[in-house]
This record gives structure tokens, sequence and C-alpha cells, in this order.
């Protein structure tokens, strides 16, 4: 164990002493640096891990005053920040499966290990609109590999007109997505389908379609860190070069599009496997505000065009 349970009590330390806010984060940040931990869902090192943590089981606001680092912290309290503390280290989780939550384009979600840890660069063009690619408000919009629901629910949020569907193969990540469309009150135009890609939305078309898939080639999947291995191989592995999905969605999408619909895919750094494997497609890849790679988007008639 990390923090070694002692057979006796220790002296209780001098008011003045006391461990605070700060001391946590410092003493979490000093472990996850020592272990080696991995970071990318959500955090990108050791100090805002051990924060985000500490904050999740003190249930301390994110956006409180800078004076709350120097809230003392009960034995009680230490005791249960260190246990989180020690599975982040010891099974490797990321720690929004530690704490059930992750944010997303500025709102939150609930998380578990059936659905990945939201951290699609999509979200900045959502905060934008998905402009100039949207040419008029959206009425109908489907989130493809729904994984939690993050995409869409975010986008309905900011398209108040819309209705949205929510689709993934896995039922279990349906149920994440449902508990998330709960959470936001959003049951009434917003909704979550178990459908293996387009299979169950026959008949529909989507003024934009935003799907996120699974995109991770053989080679990246067998090096990836062991918090990845955490996250559900369904959402990430996609074949020998990680494009297997990402071909059916090209050959598919634009049934079910309209006219003037669009498709905003990501495919992460699988971008360059995707241009060896359409030579003759002039794909438009988006420059994103907060970084990241491998977004790009396709009018129905470009869609349609590949088929000929």
């Amino acid at each position: 164990a990390i923090f070694p349970e002692t057979s006796s009590p220790q002296p209780r330390a001098p008011e003045t002493l006391r461990p605070t806010v700060q001391s946590c984060i410092d003493e979490g940040e000093r472990l996850f640096t020592g272990a080696g931990l991995f970071y990318g869902h959500g955090t990108d090192n050791a100090a805002d891990e051990a924060l985000w943590l500490v904050f999740h089981q003190l249930g301390l606001d994110f956006a409180s005053d800078q004076s709350i680092l120097g809230r003392t912290v009960s034995d009680l309290e230490q005791r249960q920040i260190r246990r989180l503390f020690q599975r982040r280290i010891e099974e490797r989780l990321p720690a929004a499966y530690l704490t059930g939550e992750a944010w997303f384009a500025g709102y939150p979600f609930s998380v578990n290990p059936a659905v990945l840890v939201p951290r699609s660069p999509i979200g900045a063009l959502i905060a934008n609109g998905f402009q100039p690619w949207l040419t008029t408000e959206p009425r109908a919009i489907l989130d493809l590999c729904t994984g939690c629901g993050c995409i869409g629910i975010a986008t309905a949020l900011l398209h108040p007109g819309a209705r949205v569907t929510l689709s993934d193969l896995s039922p279990q990540a349906i149920a994440v997505a449902r508990q998330n469309i709960a959470r936001h009150r959003l049951g009434d135009r917003v909704v979550a389908i178990a459908s293996d890609g387009f299979e169950r939305l026959a008949g529909r078309r989507f003024d934009l379609i935003v799907c996120n898939p699974p995109y991770v080639n053989a080679r990246d999947l067998a090096a990836m860190p062991a918090e990845y291995w955490a996250e559900p191989e369904l959402a990430l592995a996609s074949g020998e070069d990680g494009l297997d999905f990402t071909r059916r969605l090209l050959r598919e999408a634009a049934d079910y599009l309209t006219d003037s619909g669009v498709l905003i895919a990501e495919v992460g750094n699988c971008w360059l496997d995707l241009e060896a494997a359409f030579p003759g497609v002039a794909f438009l890849w988006l420059e994103l505000q907060y970084g990241g790679e491998g977004v790009f988007v396709m009018t129905r008639q470009e869609l349609l065009a590949l088929s000929q």
C-alpha cells in the first residue's frame, strides 16, 4: 500500500500543522510523479490530476477563490483522499472514472469505464456552432458513436431548436448517455439508440452528423499506456490501420444527410492513413482552437462523389 495502516494511533499534529487542501494536492503531485502516471484524460500533469481528485473528494467548487487552498483537512478526509490517490496509482484508472464525472465543452457529464473519457477536440467546434459549415440552424442532429453522449448533448444545449439522436453500438454506453440526457433535462428532444452504425436509423435524415468513432490502429493500441486500457477497447480499436469504421462511415453517411447536410468526423493521428486510403479525395482538415488533429468536414455532395 502507498499509505500503510499503522497499528497504533499517531499523536495529533498541532493545529498549525494540520494538512490543508494545498498540502494534499502537493502530496498527490509527488506521488503521481514518482509513480510515472500517464495523463491525457482531462489533465496533462500531476498537479492538476491531484487537484481534481482532492476537490472531488472534498466536494469543493472548481470556481472557488484561491483561499480555499488553505482550508484544513480532517483526518478522515485525508484518509479518503489518500485512498483515491492509491487507486489512481495502483489501478491506473483515469481520474474521471474515480470521480464518475468529466467536463466537456463547458458541461459536466457522468462517466464510467463503459465509455471513453470525453476529450475530443470537436468540443471547440461545438462552441462555435460548427460555423461556417452549417449554413442554417440544424433541426436534426446525429451524434454517431456517442459514448457518454457528450458531443450530442453539448450540441443540443447550444442549438435549442434541434432534435438530437445519440447512437452507439454498446448498450452499456447508451445507458450512460441516457443518464446524461436526464442530467441535462433534455429528454424532450434528445434520444439515445443502441445501433451498429446506421443500422437502426433507416429512413432518418440529419442536417449534421458528428462522429468520433474508434480509430486507433493496431500498432498504437499495443503501445498505449495503462490508463487507456481502462477504457473500452470497442471505442478505441478499428482494425489494422484504425480506419475500419471510418471507411464504412464514408460509404454510408450520405444516405442519412439532408441535401445541405454535413458530416464532421474525427480520426486523430490516422489522418495521413485516411488520405492514403482515399488518394483522390481532398479532405478538409479543420484548424482546432485548443489543439488536436484529424477532424474533417464533408458535405453530402462530396460523400456521394466518393461512390462514383
